[in-house]
């Protein structure tokens, strides 16, 4: 028969041993997830990267028939003010033969879905094809002509002729109030 000591002794060293197996196993499992939070933590962009993610603009300061390029993530953005012809112009060529069909209303549209205002466009100032800086009121359409290839848009930013196979891109903006923006 067995001793009820030496019983009693085994069972608390069973006990006593299942907690330094337990304790360690969370020791490690804290080291291994704090060395792994450091090699995630340095994939996140640089601060100065964070701060180039947003740009504010003021539009009180565009004047009706003025564009403004404004730098954002590093790339240019045209930012134009609209007159009542270039808008008519826009939304009567919504139904035109476009090599990239978009409504001009649908290009005034805000990163949160919410309309834009018809006399504010705000457009990536590259040209789909290769990426020129293309120059306003110049071509067939008054709109953007890129010098580089001859990619001619209309006042809305769409292709209308040459060899870009896409519209100006639509820069992601938000309006803060009635006179302010922020892309990006």
């Amino acid at each position: 028969m067995a001793d009820a000591g030496a019983v009693g002794a085994h069972e608390e060293d069973a006990t006593r041993r299942d907690f330094i197996y337990i304790a360690a196993g969370a020791v490690g499992a804290v080291g291994v997830a704090g060395t792994a939070w450091v090699f995630v933590d340095q994939m996140n962009p640089a601060a100065d990267t964070r701060a180039l993610a947003t740009t504010e603009v003021d539009l009180s300061a565009v004047e009706a028939g003025q564009q403004i390029q404004v730098l954002w993530q590093g790339k240019p953005v045209f930012v134009r003010h609209r007159t009542a012809d270039e808008i008519a112009s826009a939304q009567r060529d919504d139904y035109a033969n476009l090599k990239d069909p978009q409504h001009d209303a649908d290009r005034l549209l805000q990163a949160d879905g919410a309309a834009g205002k018809p006399e504010y466009l705000i457009i990536e100032a590259g040209c789909t094809h290769l990426g020129c800086i293309p120059t306003f009121a110049e071509g067939a359409y008054n709109g953007w002509f890129c010098p580089c290839h001859g990619s001619v848009y209309d006042t809305s930013g769409r292709i209308r002729s040459g060899p870009a196979p896409e519209n100006l891109y639509v820069a992601p903006y938000v309006y803060l109030n009635d006179t302010t923006i922020r892309i990006g």
